[in-house]
């Protein structure tokens, strides 16, 4: 075995390790979701249940604390905010990539350095304008800031950069605007750059946590991940309800990844082209 042969297997066998460790838990919170509440804890973990328990599944979709309600809260905020995003993104993707002005390069700078500013020092001033403008414990304060995405322009711009100039020559040459250039020629380009930001955007949303907490107050309004609280009682934590809600919270991730994931590989890869 020469040493290409033998390196190219020890990294397939680090990586399948990895793999293992990483799928461990995913595997454990589907196993629990089916056991009773006296199985959770057992030692040496049982993964496969004696007896299939679909009460906490069934407990999870019923009720009064439906998770139907939950996930089209999320549905409405994720989709939404994608939607913006992605729509915006592109279009001052598009302004920092293709078009000369003054500035341009230093005020990207900027912008991409507001990457650095945590979340959560703006969880103050965010609390205080969305009360001022009155839509405080309204889903629009979680869709208007995910409108505006710091990575999503600059992965956007990458994949324009590497878009060769000539093609918006030629088409100034034909009386093309900036509008249409980016609408007719460069948008359809995009395809898999749209298609990775979309995903990770709608991800992002989707598993968004802390915003909600923060910004939503009726139950009514609340989404997956709010939801979840619903199994941590008072004096124990439901771990059997809470493992059924959590498979079915990440069951839109997993289709969504299925659907997209080529996209995903070549988004990433042609927004590292240039820098």
């Amino acid at each position: 075995m020469n040493k290409a042969v033998f390196n190219k297997s020890l990294i397939t066998l680090v990586m399948l390790f990895l793999s293992i460790v990483m799928i461990v838990p995913f595997l454990w919170m589907i196993s629990t979701s089916f056991k009773t509440p006296a199985e959770v804890f057992q030692y040496p973990i049982q993964w496969i249940p004696v007896h299939f328990n679909w009460s906490h599944h069934v407990k999870v979709w019923t009720g009064e604390n439906s998770f139907g309600l939950y996930y089209l809260n999320s549905l409405k905020v994720s989709v939404l905010s994608t939607i913006g995003a992605v729509t915006l993104s592109s279009l001052a993707a598009y302004g920092f990539a293709r078009i000369q002005f003054r500035g341009r390069d230093t005020m990207f700078m900027v912008y991409l350095s507001m990457m650095m500013v945590p979340p959560q020092v703006l969880f103050v001033p965010k609390f205080i304008m969305f009360d001022w403008a009155g839509i405080y414990n309204t889903h629009w304060a979680l869709i208007l800031p995910g409108l505006f995405t710091i990575f999503g322009v600059f992965m956007m711009r990458q994949f324009f950069l590497s878009v060769p100039h000539e093609i918006s020559e030629a088409a100034f040459i034909d009386g093309a605007g900036h509008f249409r250039i980016f609408s007719r020629i460069i948008l359809p380009m995009a395809k898999p750059s749209i298609a990775t930001l979309a995903i990770i955007d709608f991800s992002w949303h989707w598993n968004d946590y802390e915003n909600a907490l923060v910004f939503l107050i009726d139950h009514d309004l609340f989404t997956v991940p709010l939801g979840l609280q619903n199994f941590i009682l008072e004096n124990n934590v439901d771990y059997n309800g809470m493992m059924a809600a959590a498979t079915a919270g990440i069951i839109p991730m997993i289709i969504v990844f299925l659907i997209g994931q080529k996209y995903i590989i070549e988004g990433v890869a042609s927004s590292a082209v240039k820098g």
